[in-house]
């Protein structure tokens, strides 16, 4: 498109300020104080009001407020921006509350950091240090001293929070998102945090809120139950052991397995695990029911074990000699009683559904203080829940053998006492998948403490909160759709959900209990709404520092506050009600649908906050908080491998930003499947850079021959020649392609289509044939004037398509074009309808293959050195039926659209033939035509150009 034609006979070669070069990561500062100055977000909102368009509510995952975004941050909010710029050019209102989750451990570990005069911790704040030197100071506290007070650790992770929320806020602003920058939400906004606790308290009267003992994932380092959110798997090794229970009643024995004689030997029931350090707290041991269980005669006396695992476990024993005596389902074993290897208890043998034949022995040592299914099967049983581990993981006081010792460190000793007792049939080292604690990287421990749950399986009015969820993830979109199964499985497995933490920074669980029974408060319900309303005021720190006499009268006798928090995840999941219901801009005002559109995130948040915010619907409202349901990808380098600092291998988003622009890291965003893994590179992001820049000229070139046409000069559709309709269907195809998928959330089909739209429909074809018409015809002829009209809607249209992923570029293309309003306040182009559209598509259908054979067959006579420019070339076609109708319909001006200085059409079999012109070139159109030569005053021009530049002018009627 840069071909133009240079000589000494004028032509129209104009110019644009719109430059080759973007320059973005200089220029783009610029283009967003524009829209600062402008208030564009607050102009968007209006003019939605006014034109009463409905809302179409994105609500924000708030992003953690801790350090700078990273590439996966960027490439979130971007997404989410798209999404808004698409659906306000659709027509729809779409305030976008951008959001920060503000309360939690990872904060208040860098507090903690801060107290211990951590050097990083005091390097990356140092002004929150210094806060802590001075409270001490005036507190004459020795300068070391790490226990402050709690109100005061909550004022600095406060403070800690609002310094990370505005670094955070610079680098989503420099991204080009529009958003309510000046009013985000914030978890730990008074108001928000009272509507936090609202939102506890309408789960409490609903009746999904429940205390229980109950074994949860505890994390020593963080001396708290972690949610499922929390927990991450990584290889750990421990040690396997199988441990013998011995048969307490030997007739018994010999009554369940049929009545085999079992002789003076003694029999025992054997067991394998990986957590010796759990055997304390064992209250059973676990068979399946319908499972088939030898009783095998051995040198270490009769042993009990699962068919199927019978000879495995027999090889670790080192045990040859062996006989099965006996069989039995494992019905017949329940309330067999066995003692316990080395506590003076008698433990049963009980039936679990839980129990599997593919590792071990097929009995499961079962301590319901210290597993899920344990708890689950021992409820049945009504086993009791006996938790012999303090918090901070060591056994208390009472703990025979082990009182006062680690669980990790207990781990060689139980297996030791084990040995002693006789009773250790195997040790094996084994490599398996443990829970860890996401923050500390620790494994955790399965114990049971006293704890809030949102009930899964409670029956609420004949229904229970699974039952709701289920039903709400079956009404949602998902996008992509494998996401569905996903956050299916989820509910599926979910257990209930522990809400309360023992930690500082975090929104209380502010119920009062009785200080005997542990029962909360009969007017719990009121209570809640008096406290929220001083915590509205005052923040969390209201309740903190609440006499429970205040709101209890007598009462406070006999009841206490409750000192845990609430679970962070609860905080994000909560501002469905705490968020969108509280703004008016963001509130539908429909109870009956869901309170948001659409929820984006990262493809880990099916077990976060996807999940978190379905539940606290479920249990507040009856549905879910979303219609759709966005997944993306986790972004890996160009080798798919995750990106660390010890690899060196981290994309920042500030670096790319700074040498390339935000539209680079726009247009990668939106170039990639999000759906999956989503790689970035230096290589990749060069590839982006060579995409950008097709567009960019594409835009330069409209541009240019745009800048002596203004909307004064619009043609109607009717007048304009024959190609120039049809690139207006091709337009309005292309609008509509694109459009879908912006509405379809496909932006890399969308770019692809793009590339499409320029490369092949304007470069390679229209721009390409038009190039004669807008440099040779004069400035003011219909036929060029007809071009610049097609031009002004391709243009007009192609800006505002553009504008959701190349946001900076488009504002920029905008105002060469218009310099006048702003493209996002606008909606897609009403693109002129052409009557005769199909007709012309399946015309130029047949023209553009012709065409396309032509050009191979000129290309081959200029690789073999016959031709120089296609203009050289002399054309002659034959064609019949149809395709010969259309190439006809051009008449004379068929050459144009074949780029030659002659088409000849014939009718009869296809076939091209491809010669060079014997005739002149017009020095100023560079077409060979036999007049050159011929014009005495003007030697170097054909008559075309002589009468363009000297006469009437051409007229056009096809190309």
């Amino acid at each position: 498109m840069s071909d133009k034609p240079a000589n000494k006979y004028p032509v129209n070669l104009l110019d644009t300020p719109f430059p080759m070069r973007g320059d973005l990561a200089k220029r783009e500062p610029g283009f967003l104080k524009q829209w600062q100055d402008a208030k564009i977000y607050q102009q968007l909102r209006q003019v939605a009001k006014e034109q009463n368009r409905p809302k179409f509510i994105l609500h924000d995952g708030p992003p953690y407020a801790n350090g700078d975004i990273h590439i996966g941050h960027a490439m979130n909010k971007v997404l989410k921006d798209i999404i808004l710029k698409s659906k306000s050019l659709s027509g729809f209102d779409t305030p976008y509350v951008p959001g920060w989750d503000c309360h939690g451990m990872p904060i208040e570990h860098q507090i903690e950091k801060l107290v211990k005069s951590d050097k990083d911790a005091i390097k990356a704040n140092p002004a929150i240090h210094a806060r802590i030197v001075e409270y001490r100071k005036a507190n004459e506290l020795n300068e070391k001293d790490i226990h402050l007070p709690s109100s005061f650790i909550r004022e600095l992770c406060r403070e800690y929070a609002a310094l990370q929320i505005e670094r955070q806020k610079v680098d989503f602003i420099r991204l080009g998102v529009l958003a309510d920058w000046e009013n985000p939400y914030l978890t730990m906004n008074f108001k928000t945090e009272a509507d936090i606790v609202r939102t506890m308290g309408k789960i409490h009267h609903n009746g999904y809120l429940v205390k229980g003992q109950k074994p949860v994932h505890w994390c020593v380092d963080c001396g708290s139950a972690l949610a499922e959110a929390e927990v991450e798997y990584e290889d750990k090794v421990s040690a396997a052991i199988d441990v013998a229970f011995q048969v307490v009643d030997m007739a018994a024995l010999s009554a369940a397995f049929g009545g085999v004689n079992v002789g003076e030997q003694t029999a025992s029931a054997v067991i394998w695990t990986t957590t010796p350090w759990t055997l304390p707290a064992n209250q059973a041991v676990s068979v399946h029911p319908e499972f088939t269980y030898d009783l095998i005669a051995t040198e270490k006396g009769l042993l009990i074990l699962v068919r199927e695992l019978a000879e495995a476990a027999l090889k670790r024993y080192d045990i040859d000699a062996n006989e099965v005596i006996a069989q039995a389902k494992g019905a017949a074993l329940n309330g067999l009683l066995l003692q316990h290897p080395f506590i003076d208890r008698q433990v049963p043998i009980i039936c679990g559904e839980h129990v599997t034949a593919e590792a071990g022995t097929g009995l499961v040592h079962t301590a319901p203080a210290h597993g899920l299914e344990d708890y689950q099967v021992g409820l049945k049983y009504k086993l009791p829940v006996d938790n012999p581990v303090a918090n901070d993981g060591r056994y208390i006081s009472t703990t025979e053998f082990f009182a006062g010792e680690t669980v990790w460190k207990a781990n060689p000793k139980v297996v030791a006492l084990l040995e002693e007792r006789g009773a250790l049939l195997a040790n094996k080292k084994l490599e398996h998948s443990y829970p860890h604690c996401w923050r500390h990287k620790t494994p955790l421990i399965f114990r049971a403490t006293t704890q809030w749950f949102i009930g899964m399986d409670k029956e609420v009015g004949g229904e229970t909160l699974r039952d709701k969820a289920n039903r709400a993830v079956d009404a949602t979109e998902f996008f992509p759709a494998w996401g569905r199964a996903r956050l299916e499985a989820m509910i599926k497995n979910s257990p209930d959900w522990c809400v309360s933490r023992q930690r500082t920074w975090g929104v209380p669980m502010t119920f009062f209990i009785h200080k005997e029974t542990a029962e909360l408060h009969p007017r719990s319900t009121e209570l809640l709404e008096q406290v929220a309303q001083r915590i509205e005021q005052e923040g969390i720190e209201a309740w903190f520092k609440l006499d429970a006499a205040e709101l209890l009268g007598d009462d406070a006798a006999h009841y206490e506050k409750l000192k845990d928090t609430i679970d962070v995840w609860f905080d994000s999941g909560s501002t469905h009600f705490a968020v969108i219901k509280q703004r008016e801009e963001l509130n539908h005002g429909e109870e009956s649908r869901p309170a948001a559109d659409l929820y984006l995130e990262g493809s880990d948040q099916h077990r976060g906050w996807f999940q978190s915010s379905l539940k606290t619907a479920c249990a507040t409202v009856g549905q879910a908080p979303y219609k759709q349901l966005l997944t993306h990808g986790f972004v890996v380098d160009g080798k798919g491998m995750k990106m660390s600092k010890s690899k060196g291998n981290v994309v920042s988003p500030q670096d790319v930003i700074n040498k390339m622009g935000a539209d680079m890291l726009r247009l990668w965003t939106a170039s990639t499947d999000y759906s999956g893994e989503v790689s970035i590179s230096d290589e990749i992001l060069k590839r982006t850079t060579d995409s950008y820049r097709r567009v960019r000229n594409t835009l330069r070139f409209l541009l240019a021959n745009l800048s002596d046409f203004s909307a004064a000069d619009v043609l109607p559709v009717d007048e304009l020649l024959t190609l120039d309709r049809y690139a207006l269907v091709e337009l309005a195809t292309f609008q509509n392609n694109l459009t879908a998928f912006y509405a379809k959330y496909e932006f890399h089909s969308g770019v692809q289509e793009i590339h499409r739209y320029c490369a092949d429909e304007l470069g390679a074809f229209y721009l390409d044939i038009i190039k004669d018409r807008l440099y040779t015809m004069a400035s003011q002829s219909h036929g060029r004037r007809s071009a610049q009209t097609t031009l002004w809607y391709i243009t007009q249209a192609l800006v505002r398509l553009l504008s959701p992923i190349l946001s900076f570029t488009a504002h920029e293309a905008w105002e060469a074009l218009r310099n006048d309003g702003n493209v996002f306040v606008d909606q897609w182009l009403d693109i002129p309808s052409i009557k005769d559209a199909a007709s012309l598509q399946a015309a130029f259908a047949l023209v553009r293959e012709v065409r396309a054979n032509a050009q191979k067959e000129i290309e081959l006579q200029r690789a073999a050195g016959a031709l120089g420019s296609s203009l050289q070339a002399e054309v002659t076609i034959t064609a019949q039926g149809e395709a010969y109708q259309a190439l006809a319909s051009l008449g004379d001006e068929l050459k144009f659209i074949m780029i030659t200085s002659q088409a000849n059409l014939l009718e009869g079999e296809a076939a091209i033939s491809v010669s060079a012109s014997s005739a002149e070139k017009c020095e100023r159109c560079w077409h060979y035509h036999p007049s050159v030569g011929t014009i005495t005053a003007h030697l170097g021009l054909c008559t075309r150009c002589n009468d363009n530049l000297h006469g009437a002018g051409e007229a056009r009627q096809h190309a």
